[in-house]
């Protein structure tokens, strides 16, 4: 008879000490995650399991644990033995990638991506791959080759996207953190839908993201970063540590003195860029989370002002253009566009239809709001938003709608979210309160370039001093 797997510690931090003094050894961690993987499959988070491979790799973590000096230990590399996740958009050798898409081969990855073997190099343990909108496009997880992610605050309801399946993972206490990418919310919208942290580098700060340039094929700027996801503010500072292959752990550091952090003048907006072409009506919720917040930060040592940011009217226009320039780039084979799903199909047509001069110029119309939002923004040293304007909608509700219904409800949504993409500059999703219902609600914190400790900081005050601090959901 097999021995039971343990319980894992709730954090990161103290799985990883458990792991390094000997208490659980990176073999029964992996085996308790799978365990709790597979007892959670109508979650939708996974799309795929490597148990096989992982516990391979656990058992040689094991190895080299036993064959290091008690006294070194402590130097094993930063992740090790931690089993975590990675999104069905990038490649973890052995594993197919699907790209959450019917209309493309899932070919198995001969090797991983420059991120995955980053954190494979800081001791990490890739148990499988999680569950995405098709080629990340959406703010919500479905597509035609698995189920949808799903809420562990509400199985009714989308965990949002396209780290989806990602953040229900690490919501649902499935897995400790799990990395995550952030082309126009996507790691932000998921942790404000189900309640746990979600940090967006700035463009750069994770030196993996930089591999092809600033800017895309069209001179917009380059939108996707990769960043934490995490239960807590310390899990999700030591996981961008290793993702960013920072020495020294600082962001963990920071936090740990997150106390010493007063005096910051911050501005308070519920401005977004997609008012110039609808209505962003924010649920009474929303409205109460922004407010909290405010009084929070003002109650630990900072300055909140009112902040009147103006945006370029065009930006409707500009960003789904750029947003989707990138469709027209993907080569399908022969009638696998019948394959795409109703968003993307028609999204594409549209990029394949539009000039490379209109593309061009898009990209350009989009530059220039990054400048005049990092001028406007730069007058603070964090601007405050509101987080999501509603509660995440029900699985189904944005398919069911025209493509264009579909993308409108997005950006009524998560009005807020794109425009830091755009900027390129770091921000950070925290949660500030639980409705009667079960549904979070939280915030957004936005900074200058480089700030990404800072705001580590702040969430760690708001977590501390506001009753929605993160916890595991099931």
């Amino acid at each position: 008879m097999s021995t039971p797997a343990p319980d894992l510690p709730a954090t990161a931090l103290e799985l990883r000490a458990a792991v390094r003094s000997g208490e659980i050894s990176a073999r029964e961690a992996t085996s308790a995650a799978l365990a709790r993987i597979e007892g959670a499959t109508a979650l939708g988070a996974f799309v795929s399991l490597a148990a096989e491979h992982a516990l391979s790799d656990a058992a040689a973590a094991d190895e080299r644990w036993a064959h290091t000096p008690r006294d070194e230990r402590h130097a094993l590399p930063a992740l090790h033995g931690l089993p975590l996740a990675h999104k069905d958009l990038t490649d973890v050798a052995g594993l197919p990638t699907t790209h959450g898409s019917a209309a493309v081969p899932h070919a198995q990855a001969a090797a991983d991506s420059p991120g995955v073997g980053v954190l494979r190099r800081a001791g990490a343990l890739a148990l499988g791959k999680t569950q995405v909108p098709e080629f990340g496009l959406t703010g919500y997880s479905e597509n035609h080759i698995a189920p949808p992610a799903r809420n562990p605050l509400d199985r009714e309801r989308t965990a949002g996207g396209s780290s989806g399946g990602s953040a229900a993972a690490v919501a649902a206490g499935l897995l400790p953190v799990a990395p995550g990418s952030d082309g126009g919310g996507s790691i932000r919208i998921p942790a404000l839908a189900c309640g746990i942290i979600g940090l967006k580098p700035g463009l750069g700060a994770v030196p993996t993201d930089l591999l092809r340039g600033p800017l895309d094929e069209f001179g917009a700027p380059r939108l996707t970063v990769s960043g934490p996801l995490a239960r807590t503010v310390s899990d999700a500072a030591l996981l961008f540590d290793a993702m960013r292959g920072a020495p020294g752990e600082p962001a963990v550091a920071a936090v740990a003195r997150s106390e010493e952090l007063r005096g910051l003048r911050i501005g308070f907006s519920g401005d977004s860029p997609f008012e110039s072409a609808h209505a962003v009506p924010l649920a009474p919720e929303a409205r109460a989370a922004h407010a909290r917040a405010a009084e929070l930060l003002v109650g630990l040592g900072h300055r909140v002002e009112d902040a009147d940011i103006r945006y370029d009217p065009h930006y409707p226009h500009a960003f789904s253009a750029g947003w989707t320039a990138g469709l027209s780039l993907l080569e399908l084979a022969p009638g696998a566009d019948e394959r795409l799903m109703p968003l993307t199909k028609l999204f594409r047509e549209r990029a394949l239809a539009r000039p490379r001069e209109d593309h061009l110029a898009a990209g350009s119309r989009l530059r220039a709001f990054a400048a005049d939002a990092r001028a406007q923004w730069g007058t603070y040293d964090i601007v405050l938003t509101p987080g999501l304007a509603m509660a995440p909608p029900r699985i189904g509700a944005f398919t069911a709608l025209h493509p264009d219904d579909d993308y409108r409800l997005q950006c009524e949504w998560a009005p807020f979210t794109s425009m830091v993409n755009v900027a390129g500059l770091p921000a950070i999703a925290v949660p500030i309160l639980t409705t009667p219902a079960g549904h979070s609600f939280g915030v957004q914190l936005i900074g200058r370039a480089g700030s990404e400790e800072v705001l580590l900081q702040l969430a760690a005050q708001l977590t501390a001093a506001s009753p929605a601090a993160p916890a595991t959901h099931g």
